[in-house]
């Protein structure tokens, strides 16, 4: 793997990690503050700091046609995806919460393929399907069988909202700088969010500080840092590869509630958490290409010029 490659992978890895440390923050931050609410903070948090490092360089502005992308990019996912997961975990379990918000990638899979001409590599369907059977089982293990019918379509919201805005953020990544795109993203998301700020500044007003800081958390780290080290991958692979990463999100996050929460998962979780491991490995593995060793011709000494007299 070259340097970019690395790069690309470790950022991959980055995201992955602060995007399951997010299902434990809005699980904590959800006892005080709303859906709405919690999706407005994050987001003008996030805005504010992804801002100081946009306007500290040059920039390259999207041109006309950019903007229908970054519209359906900031509404979808930054706004709508916010708002569904939110809300989601107040009538669901996170186990099933995972399970069906991970339909995603399977959804990313299919809309670039169809949209983005990315097909179907044999690789990346037999991946996500390991992959999506381990969520299943995390899910099933975990799930305590009240799941409200609301939030399963709240759930299957915000995996369409998710899958449509990756679809939608890839061609930009081709012709606009990560960090802008994810930017500009965040703020289209904040101002779509804006109409849920009086009722932030009244449950921050009404909450402790701490979790006003597990608001700030969420802005600046699975926000700011994560969806920008995401943008930094995705324009570096595909997006039906790239989604499939994100399949790594449940197992860890069971691993963060054990250690934060003291949460036990179900040993049946173990078997998940390992089957999303190989999924994603048979997802993004790319067979070595042999290299082919040049013939090398002999010549009799009869054929060579100079031999002769």
């Amino acid at each position: 793997m070259n340097k970019q490659g690395v790069l690309a992978a470790g950022a991959a890895a980055v995201t992955v990690v602060l995007w399951a440390s997010a299902f434990v923050a809005i699980r904590h931050v959800g006892q005080e503050i709303s859906a709405g609410a919690l999706s407005l903070g994050r987001l003008l948090v996030g805005s504010v700091l992804l801002g100081i490092f946009v306007f500290a360089r040059p920039r390259r502005w999207p041109a006309r046609g950019d903007w229908k992308f970054l519209l359906a990019c900031g509404l979808l996912w930054f706004g709508v995806y916010n708002l569904a997961l939110n809300e989601a975990e107040h009538h669901l379990d996170a186990g099933t919460t995972a399970m069906l918000v991970n339909i995603g990638p399977l959804l990313i899979a299919l809309l670039a393929g169809v949209l983005l001409h990315e097909g179907f590599p044999r690789q990346l369907v037999m991946g996500s399907v390991v992959a999506f059977g381990g969520v299943v089982l995390i899910g099933l293990s975990s799930s305590n069988g009240s799941a409200e019918t609301w939030g399963v379509v709240l759930c299957l919201v915000a995996a369409a909202a998710y899958a449509i805005g990756v679809v939608s953020q890839k061609p930009l990544l081709a012709r606009l700088p990560a960090l802008e795109v994810t930017w500009l993203s965040c703020v289209i998301g904040a101002v779509a969010c804006l109409p849920f700020g009086p009722t932030l500044v009244h449950e921050v007003g009404d909450a402790r500080a701490s979790t006003i800081w597990w608001v700030v958390f969420l802005g600046a780290f699975p926000t700011a840092i994560a969806f920008t080290t995401w943008a930094y991958a995705l324009a570096r692979t595909t997006a039906g590869r790239m989604g499939a990463t994100t399949y790594l999100v449940p197992p860890i996050t069971i691993f963060l509630g054990w250690l934060l929460l003291g949460e036990s998962p179900a040993p049946v979780a173990y078997g998940g958490g390992a089957l999303c491991l190989v999924g994603v490995a048979i997802s993004r593995y790319r067979r070595r290409a042999v290299a082919a060793i040049p013939a090398v011709s002999v010549e009799s000494p009869d054929s060579n010029p100079s031999s002769k007299s």
